[in-house]
């Protein structure tokens, strides 16, 4: 299939908030879907890793990815399906798909490091089945496990493989990948934020990003003035975003970005076991930059202006 998704520009790695029995808050979970869309996103990424997916149900996989759908009027809603069991993922892949999915992001297996032709099947299998638009997930701080160039490469040319979202920190290999996918229908995605200008300049379309849930008008700012060309202005954003960056990674992701959703207002900084939340000797800074970028004026302040720099 030809990718009915443009991914270019920021898609936000999506929270999944939960209620004080460890219940998921479906209401705050949409209240936020629709405040990240009235801010000018291009999509959203519900049950990935900053949405807890690992102490998830499959039932509850499912149901966060329908209340998203159901909440948003007009992005496309990329649902986080991977696993490190082949037919987990798929099954998880094939009820995202019937529940609306737009699209899906999977992470490459976690914990049992399988060799590439591994990495390449566990792909492909899950590729033949769900006629859907999928991104590939390399994050291997988490996994253990690389997705080489030359795998990459190879699953690009799958017609339903249509992204690799890129978080090794390693822009040599990054930039390979989109060089030598240039002729096919395939996005490569930042997904480090502190990176995202240095990978457009090397040839990425956008973002799955975790601070853009709590600065997404400054994160299209960034990404669309450093798609158009204007490396000045989104330098100046990425320097201003760059506190607020580093402050979301001072623990386990997402740790810090639910604290900084309950200090903005947006949903509750609970975590289910066995992540637990921000200690208090990163609270205080976290809630300055805040502050700090609440009280200052972005080089585009409204969702109009973010999404006219595309």
């Amino acid at each position: 299939m030809s990718s009915p998704i443009d991914f270019e520009g920021v898609f936000p790695a999506m929270c999944t908030p939960f209620d004080e029995d460890e219940q998921i808050d479906f209401e705050t979970l949409q209240t936020d879907a629709q405040r990240l869309e009235a801010a000018g996103v291009d999509g959203l990424v519900p049950v990935g890793s900053t949405g807890e997916s690992a102490t998830l149900t499959h039932d509850e996989h499912v149901r966060v990815v329908e209340a998203v759908i159901e909440a948003v009027e007009d992005v496309p809603v990329i649902a986080g399906t991977g696993s490190n069991n082949t037919r987990e993922a798929l099954e998880l892949s094939e009820r995202a798909a019937d529940a609306g999915a737009d699209g899906l992001l999977l992470i490459s297996p976690y914990y049992n490091k399988p060799e590439q032709r591994g990495l390449l099947e566990h792909f492909q299998t899950i590729a033949d089945a769900v006629d859907l638009p999928q991104i590939v997930y390399n994050v291997p701080s988490r996994t253990g496990q690389n997705i080489e160039p030359d795998t990459a490469v190879e699953l690009a040319s799958h017609e339903n493989i249509a992204g690799y979202k890129a978080a090794s920190g390693d822009l040599g290999q990054i930039g390979e990948i989109a060089e030598r996918t240039t002729d096919e229908d395939f996005a490569v995605l930042s997904g480090d934020d502190a990176l995202t200008l240095p990978m457009i300049s090397v040839g990425a379309t956008g973002a799955i990003s975790v601070a853009a849930n709590i600065e997404p008008e400054r994160t299209c700012a960034m990404v669309g003035a450093a798609l158009d060309g204007d490396y000045a202005r989104a330098q100046n954003l990425h320097h201003e975003l760059g506190p607020l960056f580093r402050e979301l990674f001072v623990e386990t992701n997402p740790i810090p970005v639910k604290e900084a959703m309950q200090i903005r207002g947006y949903g509750p900084a609970r975590m289910r076991p066995p992540l637990s939340r921000l200690s208090e000797e990163y609270r205080d800074d976290l809630e300055a930059v805040l502050a700090a970028l609440e009280n200052s004026s972005p080089a585009v302040a409204d969702p109009a202006g973010a999404e006219g720099d595309r």
